[in-house]
């Protein structure tokens, strides 16, 4: 197929990733990376669309035929020790690690993307494009800024840590989704989580990412994070749209205010009935604004 990565292992057609996706492998330093893409004939470009921690790529799932209606490819991958890609045998799932991945996974492309990022992936992708100028033609951060909300920081945490034995059912999966994002209306089948959970052979059901993923290690402090983001962050060059969640309790005025001192260049997005999850909260009017973004992307030179 035309445009298929170097490296890359075309498998199957994925009728769970929407749309008529092309099920893609990539070898990642952890293992297998696992995505879906949507081809567009007469591409415009290619949008690699990076998930959130605790995510996977079929948080992506109705942004990615919508973008191929566009007229551009979208590729959307699982991150290591997320959804299908493999588990870090070191336990090593740094900001390094995954910028790592990213650096990789473009290289397959042999393409300049787009990249659009959410809380972890957004974050993945401000450092590589900061501190690798040139990997992307534009970047778009979800729900993320060098300086983050201690409270909502400490609810993910809380939620991800939560229900370590597991859940007895698809029903007590989809509870614990609604308490934690109220904002989402509770889905009339429960199919979908099986895309976000996995079953045990106790019978139980268990998130679609490696626990070690929380492990901590030798993390940086949070200053140590905050001035590694923040020299990324003055670096960029490239268009960037930052995209809010009205209703979200990871980024405030006062750090999305920072950042834009930092890109001035930058378009910013408020979509105030969305939380943390802006996506999947309100893909309507976030699909909209991403188009008018990658619109502009087009025509930059």
């Amino acid at each position: 197929m035309r445009g298929l990565p170097n490296g890359a292992t075309l498998r199957s057609t994925n009728p769970v990733g929407g749309g008529d996706a092309i099920r893609l492998e990539f070898q990642g330093s952890a293992g297998r990376m696992v995505a879906d893409a949507w081809y567009a004939p007469d591409s415009l470009g290619t949008v690699l669309l990076l998930h959130g921690g605790g995510q996977t790529r079929h948080s992506w799932q109705r942004t990615g035929p919508w973008l191929r209606e566009a007229g551009w490819t979208a590729v959307t991958i699982d991150a290591r020790g997320h959804g299908e890609s493999g588990w870090a045998a070191n336990r090593d799932y740094s900001a390094d690690a995954l910028v790592g991945d990213l650096l990789g996974i473009i290289g397959e492309l042999r393409t300049r993307p787009v990249l659009v990022g959410a809380s972890m992936g957004g974050n993945t992708a401000l450092l590589g494009e900061g501190e690798h100028p040139g990997l992307a033609r534009g970047l778009v951060l979800v729900d993320i800024v060098p300086r983050l909300e201690p409270t909502g920081l400490m609810r993910i945490r809380e939620f991800m840590n939560g229900h370590p034995d597991g859940f007895g059912s698809l029903a007590e999966v989809a509870a614990a989704i609604m308490d934690y994002n109220p904002h989402r209306t509770r889905p009339p089948s429960e199919a979908g989580l099986l895309r976000t959970v996995r079953l045990g052979n106790d019978g139980q059901w268990r998130w679609h990412w490696d626990p070690a993923f929380l492990g901590g290690g030798d993390e940086p402090t949070r200053a140590e994070r905050h001035e590694r983001i923040c020299a990324a962050a003055r670096a960029l060059r490239v268009p960037v749209m930052l995209v809010r969640g009205g209703e979200s309790d990871i980024v405030s005025d006062d750090g999305v205010g920072e950042f834009l001192g930092l890109v001035p260049h930058a378009r910013y997005v408020n979509i105030q009935a969305a939380g943390h999850m802006v996506a999947g909260d309100d893909n309507h009017v976030f699909s909209a604004h991403l188009l008018e973004f990658l619109d502009e992307v087009a025509a930059t030179p």
